[in-house]
């Protein structure tokens, strides 16, 4: 007779179906908010960074108005997985709009919805750890999910997307394909979480249901999370920490387009915050496990804040140059008849950004075989009567002149290249960094949240929690867009401005040691 114990297995059914959406949404998070669609639109549109925050920023600041409403009828028997399901597929549904139409502005609305559905469903999905796990195993499950997450999102299908992007040379084939494999894996991954997953603790409907009911029931809460003191003091410091997290996640790539920074080295940069994220993200439980939750925060606050420093200056020391190399071309171009050419202003303008941005990673011997080149092409008196022939005199005789711009300042393209190179390297410690507790930070707040509110107002405590959370989120791409126009060709300072955040979040914690390590269950 076998009388060993039955070996317990690491998750059952309901955590690893849970567990499994991280793997299905973090699709988004990458393609769409942090890695390869900001890059894109950053690069293509016009004050790309700029627009990119505020829409950001517009997306944020309706789910968090929405978060604490939404949370009190969530948690009414029943109606919970109903609306996560909901925002779910609004996020699925919405996203193909941002490539349908090859309008920018067409883009921002497909990622405002988007956003508003990926934020919302992860509103309800994180309501359900209570649904799902014990408190003893609310750490656990709650970083690895996480850690599914870093792997779901940063192994197949965005690798995929990389690849594309790389074979077709950032086609609108390839952008279309980045963006639409990240509702085909979203849904299709989700389904273990609305089959097996269910709300276990809820309130029963009122025998009146009424928007005044719910919005007392909202102001209760609100209520109870402000008499308890230590959680106030965690749910403060997390509206400013988490405003630095999100606003990382969302504006890296855009900062480092704008600087100059190359697409494919940022994207693969990224790609190695995710695998770092995932093993640090369970390791991270254990750290709280051993020291407790604040003092893992802490430490996660404390490398954001050397983060947010490093990047400050990874720009600062690179506008100088960056600025130095543009006015080259920029004078160059503006003593050209562009009014006089058949091209019209915008292609001229196109072939010159085109111009600067090849220039900025040719070596000088390459650069003089280009400028022999066109300049063997062009001529005032090689003008052809073909449209075409035209067209490409016109193309040869702008660039020509750009060409003989970089030939006499090669010593600043030079020094703007010696610049890229070494904030390339920045970029790539700052992501290392990033990835030991960008995972680890939010699984150890939404656990840690999870253990002490009540589990049958889980989704209207959560909506608080959401709330903070998508109000910080707004703050911070308002702070970044807001100061990067105030001192246009300086994003610098608005990463500097990201420091403060993360300044106030780390004096709360350390303030609220006192009350955080004595908050107990709200009842």
């Amino acid at each position: 007779m076998d009388t060993k114990p039955a070996r317990r297995r690491l998750f059952n059914k309901k955590e690893w179906s849970w567990i499994m959406y991280d793997w299905a949404n973090s699709i988004y998070a990458t393609n769409i908010m942090a890695a390869i669609y900001p890059t894109i639109f950053a690069s293509t549109v016009e004050n790309g960074d700029i627009r990119w925050g505020y829409a950001t920023s517009a997306a944020t600041l309706i789910v968090a108005i929405l978060a604490p409403i939404l949370g009190a009828i969530a948690d009414y028997k029943g109606m919970k997985k109903k609306l996560f399901t909901l925002f779910m597929l609004i996020g699925v549904v919405f996203t193909p709009l941002m490539v349908a139409f090859g309008n920018w502005k067409i883009a921002l609305i497909g990622y405002v919805v988007s956003r508003i559905g990926f934020s919302g469903s992860c509103l309800f999905y994180d309501s359900f750890l209570t649904d799902v796990t014990t408190d003893e195993r609310m750490d656990k499950v709650s970083s690895w999910g996480y850690a599914m997450g870093y792997i779901g999102g940063s192994t197949i299908p965005f690798v995929i997307s990389i690849a594309i992007l790389l074979l077709f040379d950032y086609s609108t084939f390839a952008q279309t394909f980045s963006v639409l494999i990240v509702s085909a894996w979203w849904l299709v991954f989700s389904f273990p979480m609305l089959k097996n997953v269910h709300q276990e603790h809820y309130e029963e409907k009122p025998a009146h249901f009424s928007v005044g009911r719910i919005f007392s029931d909202v102001l209760r809460t609100f209520k109870k999370i402000c008499t308890n003191r230590g959680l106030l003091f965690f749910v403060l410091a997390y509206f400013f920490y988490i405003d630095g997290v999100d606003t990382i996640i969302s504006i890296s790539t855009a900062y480092g387009s704008t600087l100059g920074l190359g697409s494919t080295g940022m994207i693969i940069a990224l790609l190695v915050t995710q695998i770092v994220a995932m093993p640090c993200s369970i390791f991270f439980a254990k750290i709280s496990e051993k020291f407790s939750a604040r003092k893992a925060l802490i430490g996660a606050v404390v490398i954001y804040l050397c983060v947010t420093l490093v990047g400050f200056y990874m720009g600062f020391s690179m506008e100088p140059e960056q600025e130095a190399y543009n006015k080259v071309f920029d004078e160059a171009y503006a003593g050209l008849d562009i009014k006089a050419l058949s091209v019209g202003e915008d292609e001229a303008l196109r072939i010159k950004n085109d111009f600067v941005s090849e220039y900025q990673s040719k070596k000088a011997d390459d650069a003089a075989k280009d400028i022999a080149a066109m300049t063997k092409v062009y001529s005032p008196f090689c003008l052809k009567s073909n449209a075409e022939a035209l067209r490409e005199t016109e193309e040869a005789y702008i660039r020509t002149a750009l060409a003989d711009a970089y030939e006499a300042n090669a010593d600043k393209a030079e020094a703007f290249r010696s610049a890229i190179s070494f904030s390339s390297l920045l970029f790539w410690i700052m992501a290392v960094m990033v990835g030991t507790v960008q995972g680890g930070i939010q699984a150890v707040s939404r656990s840690y949240f999870g253990k002490l509110i009540p589990k049958d107002q889980s989704n209207e405590f959560y909506g608080f929690f959401d709330i903070f959370g998508k109000f910080a989120a707004f703050l911070g791409p308002f702070i970044y867009a807001t100061i990067g126009s105030l001192n246009p060709g300086h994003p610098s300072y608005g990463v500097l401005g990201l420091s403060a955040l993360f300044l106030v979040g780390l004096i709360l914690l350390i303030s609220g040691k006192k009350h955080m390590s004595a908050t107990e269950h709200i009842k």
